[in-house]
């Protein structure tokens, strides 16, 4: 297990994720940006976004540009597959569309690694 896996908040894993999804949709990572993804304030973005800095997972530049390092980046992606695998799960589970992407996002942070890996081998059939 990696060392960040026991040192992330689940907060700090959704910040990592918004950032994540942010440059996968080719838009700058922005404090505003992942304040609207989250539902939270631009302070607490900006807090948290410093303490990621801190743990060495993103460069944040004062009122400039925020990138992912590359464990940063290595770190939301983690969290990200782990967050598609069980959305698709629910749905193949019957859960629908709004429930799945509701609940997916509850249960990520809570599920050991063998829980997930079982869950990966059961969605690989």
């Amino acid at each position: 297990m990696d060392k960040f896996n026991k040192q992330l908040t689940v907060s700090a894993e959704d910040y990592l994720e918004a950032a994540l999804m942010l440059t996968l949709d080719g838009e700058r990572i922005k404090v505003t940006s992942i304040a609207e993804n989250l539902g939270v304030s631009k302070p607490a973005v900006t807090n948290a976004l410093s303490e990621l800095a801190e743990k060495g997972l993103l460069i944040k530049q004062p009122y400039g540009d925020i990138s992912l390092t590359e464990q940063g980046k290595k770190e939301a992606e983690r969290v990200y597959s782990k967050h598609r695998l069980l959305h698709d799960f629910l749905l193949r589970l019957g859960v629908s569309e709004q429930t799945a992407g509701i609940d997916c996002c509850k249960i990520e942070h809570v599920l050991s690694e063998e829980t997930v890996e079982c869950i990966k081998k059961f969605m690989e059939k």
